[in-house]
């Protein structure tokens, strides 16, 4: 019963210590489940083809935009969609001096629709920039 009394002798043990191993494997195990849906996970989608008009050239002095109602832009008097509107800005922004944007919003247009089109000339980086055709509205307010 004098277990404490009685000395048995240390013997090393010859095992190796598998839990730390097991843990960095499931760890392992873990990050590659996570990444493999993200390697081949695709989105498709079609690009748009080449535009059948040419664009015209942006007007070295101003250049008009117009947002109606409806929520169509007029660059100079033509129809554009936004991608379009993206190019003209482009090659405006790279002429030297730049020409002015004066930018005619129709009275019944949606402030979301001007909101977005202000973020994307920011987005391009237009510097001489004004609002034009607001005169008309001076007595309605």
């Amino acid at each position: 019963m004098n277990r404490a009394s009685r000395a048995e002798p240390f013997h090393p043990l010859g095992e190796i210590n598998t839990t730390p191993l097991i843990d960095v494997l499931l760890v392992l195990l873990v990050m590659l489940i996570i990444t493999i849906p993200l390697q081949t996970h695709a989105v498709k989608f079609d690009l748009p083809g080449p535009s059948a008009r040419p664009l015209p050239l942006p007007n070295p002095t101003s250049n008009l935009l117009v947002i109606r109602a409806d929520g169509t832009l007029r660059w100079n008097g033509l129809t554009i969609d936004s991608r379009e509107l993206r190019q003209e800005l482009a090659m405006s922004r790279q002429m030297n001096p730049s020409p002015e944007l004066h930018l005619e919003p129709d009275a019944d247009a949606r402030h979301g629709d001007i909101d977005q089109l202000l973020a994307t000339i920011k987005q391009e980086q237009i510097h001489k920039f004004g609002f034009v055709g607001n005169e008309r509205y001076r007595g309605i307010f």
